[in-house]
Formats: structure tokens, sequence, C-alpha cells
């Protein structure tokens, strides 16, 4: 079997802040301080094959866009590698570097602060383009008036600026600078969070359009469990920096097995369901400055054994294609 498109093998990401000098002085006179260290991605490993749909789910602050900037390489690891076409991107030098990193793109969540207010859309979308020599600056006007077309936008508007495009049309810009560069991986964070109900399902009806196009592959990170539950193949459960639960869409929504992952879909909203009492996952979650021993989900988890604090649970096998890391795995699968 081919290798998969991508792949992140043990990746961690910790972020240190460090003490300024009044810190350093209070620290050396006794005070009890030191520097922070913000645990934000904690030993993730998946596979991504050509062509899937993974969806990234979880509570704000699990990590979710952290993973996807180390996805996209607006992060390095802290530890662990991450794999595209079987090869180790840190290793990568020259040309081969340079086409990998134009193969992975990332759409962002807020279409007005990723955008360059002072640029008008023309040079937005085209820049990269020519800088990396896929087209010409002379042949930069015609280039964007395609993609512009591509997502939906009208060519004619190419020397505005963002503030004068509704969120809608600033997220297609977004998009459209993406595949300006030709990628083959999208990394989609929150892309259509910022938007209207109404606009959000022609963004998704735009990006579904543009992987039969282009022959995409997206890792689509949301906290939007049917958007997630409409667009992914696969979806992964993540909490406080760990992936606690992964498989094929279906057999998540249908069959759950890790506490968090039922807990989710208990509170996501469903048509199908009868008039029932809300009752919210307990207590906060906790800070990544300070991640809870073993399992990171215990304190909240209303099955939690012993070994849940002592011991964190390792992904193994629950069914076929369906993972989980849970101690009563057993018990719920």
């Amino acid at each position: 079997m081919s290798a998969p498109l991508l792949e992140i093998r043990n990746v961690s990401k910790r972020f240190v802040k460090k003490l300024d000098v009044a810190g350093k002085i209070a620290a050396r006179l006794g005070a009890n301080i030191s520097e922070e260290t913000v645990h934000a991605v904690d030993n993730v490993s998946m596979t991504i094959n050509k062509g899937e749909v993974v969806g990234l789910v979880g509570e704000s602050g699990c990590g979710k866009s952290t993973l996807g900037r180390v996805v996209a390489g607006i992060h390095n690891p802290t530890d662990g590698q991450v794999f595209f076409e079987g090869q180790d991107i840190s290793a990568l030098e020259g040309v081969r570097k340079r086409e990998v990193t134009l193969a992975v793109q990332m759409i962002f969540q807020d279409p007005f602060a990723s955008l360059n207010q002072r640029m008008r859309v023309e040079d937005i979308i085209g820049e990269a383009p020519v800088y990396h020599g896929l087209t010409t600056r002379s042949e930069k006007s015609d280039y964007v008036d395609e993609i512009m077309e591509k997502v939906g936008l009208d060519p004619s508007l190419k020397k505005r600026y963002p503030h004068q495009f509704s969120g809608g049309q600033r997220q297609r810009i977004g998009i459209a600078r993406a595949l300006a560069v030709k990628p083959r991986f999208l990394v989609c964070d929150e892309a259509i969070a910022a938007l209207d109900v109404s606009i959000q399902a022609q963004v998704i009806n735009l990006f579904m359009d543009l992987r039969e196009e282009f022959d995409l592959t997206y890792l689509f990170i949301s906290h939007d469990l049917s958007v997630v539950e409409h667009i992914a193949d696969r979806v992964l459960i993540m909490y406080l920096g760990r992936v606690v639960e992964s498989g094929i869409t279906e057999e998540i929504f249908d069959r759950p097995v890790h506490p968090y992952t039922s807990a989710l879909l208990a509170e996501a909203p469903r048509l199908d369901q009868r008039k029932r009492e809300f009752a919210p996952i307990k207590g906060e979650i906790p800070s990544p400055l300070e991640p809870p021993s073993g399992c990171h989900f215990h304190p909240r988890c209303p099955h939690a054994i012993g070994d849940c604090s002592r011991q964190a649970p390792a992904l193994e096998v629950v069914r076929r294609n369906h993972i989980a890391a849970c101690h009563l795995r057993e018990r719920f699968g």
C-alpha cells in the first residue's frame, strides 16, 4: 500500500513563557515563580490518506488549532515528526521543501484578521503564485480572475480591499488565496465558525465542490459536530492535547466509546431527538499549564476509576477502524 498523504507521529507542542527581568529578580529573591509551560499538543499520532476529509473535534482550548498549525508548518513540533508522502518534512531541502510547503495550506477562522487590510484582493490572491513562479506578473490578473471564479467571487471586484466584502466573501478570498498556490492538502481551522448560519452551508458546499475539482485532502477542524458529521469521512476527538477517540464518522456518531465523545454528542442538538433535559459536561477543561495526571478527562468523567488518575490510557482498537483511549473501553465498546 502507498504511504498516507500526511502522517504525524508522536507530535507534541509546548509553549514556554520565560520569565522577564522582574520575574528573574523575584525568583532570585526567593519568590515562588518559574517559567510556565503550556502543553498544547501531547503525543498525537494520525494518518490522513489522499482524498480524505478528516474532522478534528474538541472543546475550545483542547489544542486543535495548534495541531493544525503544526500540520501546516506554521509551528514546528517540540517533539515528533510530520511526514508528507512518507518523507519527514523537517529533513527536506531545496525544491522538494518548497513543493511540500506549497502543497499544505491553511484556511483560518477569522476571515477579517487573516487578510491584510492594506492589500487589494488581487494582490492577496496573486502575490504568492507570482513569487513562487506559478504565474508571471503580466499574467497575474487573469490568473486571479480564474481563481476567484472557482470560489464564487466576481473577478470585477479584485481591485477592492477586504473591508469592502461581507464575511462570507472574505472567507472565499481566504480560500482563493490558499488555492492560488495549487495545494493538495488544506487545513481548515474553524473555517465557517465566524460566518452566519445561512452562509455556512454555502461555504461547506464550496469545500466539497473544490475537493472533487482539485482532488484535495482536508483536515477539517471544528467544534460543530453537525458540520463534521456532514463533511468528514473520519473523525478524531481531541481533549486537552490528546486524541481520545478516532474512527469512521458513522461509527463515532452511532457508537461512541470514550465518555468524553459520548458527552459531546449528548450536548449536540439533533432534530431526531425528543425533548430532553440538557446536561452539560461537569467542570471546566483543565489548564494546559498543569494537565491532570493519568487520563486528562478523569476529573470530569462520571465513570472514572482509580487507574484513570494514575495511568494515561493508550489508544487501542475497539472495533475495526475505531480506536479509543479509555481504561473502560471494553465496558462502553
